[in-house]
């Protein structure tokens, strides 16, 4: 089986790589992306490519197939506000939808795409848990939350003009923590600072790296095409994580805030991930574990756990759910 991977350089694909390469059905992998990914193997291939290469088609063409994990999460680069959003929607949504062209073309059997439950968005009235059959209802503003979505829609006419062609498989995962995690995540289930909800007992959900890759392997081996949440399951709530310090701020005034310093730093990341606590935003997971047969091995509090413990933090407060 070859297998290129989108984004190869990013966080996800760091927790990827190496469980690839260890599969004895994989014998090539190439990693795709503008920057080498960390991990050298001798049946490891670097591409030195951007997703909008007028040129993917060819480069994909072979493949068993394509993981594609590229995203633009966090714009690093200051500018003007509209810029920027540019940049991302240019990539995301854009250089998204080429890859999916580009792999048809190329006649790959199968994609997988590592969508995210923020094209959900975070609505008070979101019910819980969400099915895949809810809409996609972007949290505007939310540019993570907007593209995720925008590219949702799209592939739902992608896929039924394409279907007997190539097999689109889209994994929703849920928010990835691990120790090759995005900083910002991890930084929610660790940070010593707590905000103020209005309901501390806000039910949170996540998942862990280590199943968020063996749900890309299970769509790999199953060949199942269509949409699943993917997330740790048995959510616990805000008030279970310890935080030495709580702000006086509520996500919402922190939101301001974050709106007007984010011109000045490229640390602080996208406001809209703040928009997330406020309401709930949790997936059911049923039709991932009876079509794609995953199992996850961590529930919210042993992935959170986890991560605290990597990091040294204390252990989650006591809870009976």
């Amino acid at each position: 089986m070859r297998v290129l991977v989108t984004g190869a350089a990013g966080h996800t694909a760091a927790a990827l790589l190496p469980a690839l390469l260890a599969q004895p059905r994989v014998h090539r992998v190439i990693a795709l992306d503008r920057r080498p990914p960390v991990l050298r193997h001798p049946r490891l291939q670097y591409l030195p490519l951007d997703i909008r290469d007028p040129q993917l088609t060819g480069h994909l063409t072979g493949a068993d197939c394509v993981i594609h994990l590229a995203f633009m999460v966090l714009n690093p680069h200051l500018g003007p506000q509209w810029r920027r959003r540019e940049e991302m929607r240019k990539i995301n949504v854009d250089g998204g939808q080429h890859v999916f062209r580009a792999a048809a073309d190329a006649g790959v059997p199968h994609v997988i795409y590592s969508s995210s439950v923020a094209a959900y968005g975070a609505w008070p009235d979101n019910p819980v848990p969400i099915t895949e059959d809810q809409p996609c209802r972007p949290v505007p503003g939310f540019a993570y939350s907007e593209d995720k979505a925008a590219l949702e829609q799209w592939l739902d006419t992608f896929t039924v003009h394409h279907q007997k062609r190539t097999t689109v498989t889209r994994l929703r995962l849920h928010a990835i923590v691990g120790p090759h995690g995005q900083t910002l995540v991890n930084g929610m289930a660790t940070s010593p600072y707590g905000l103020r909800l209005r309901n501390p007992d806000l039910p949170i959900q996540c998942l862990h790296e280590d199943d968020a890759v063996n749900a890309i392997l299970a769509a790999l081996y199953s060949g199942q095409g269509g949409v699943f949440n993917i997330a740790a399951p048995d959510p616990i709530p805000w008030s279970a994580i310890p935080r030495r310090w709580s702000l006086p701020l509520s996500p919402a005034q922190l939101h301001t805030l974050h709106s007007i310093l984010r011109p000045f730093s490229t640390r602080l990341g996208d406001p809209g991930w703040l928009r997330g606590l406020e309401n709930p935003l949790v997936v059911d997971i049923t039709r991932a574990q009876q079509s794609l047969g995953w199992r996850p091995h961590y529930d919210v509090r042993g992935a959170i756990a986890q991560v605290r413990d990597t990091f040294g933090q204390a252990p989650l407060h006591p809870w009976s759910g």
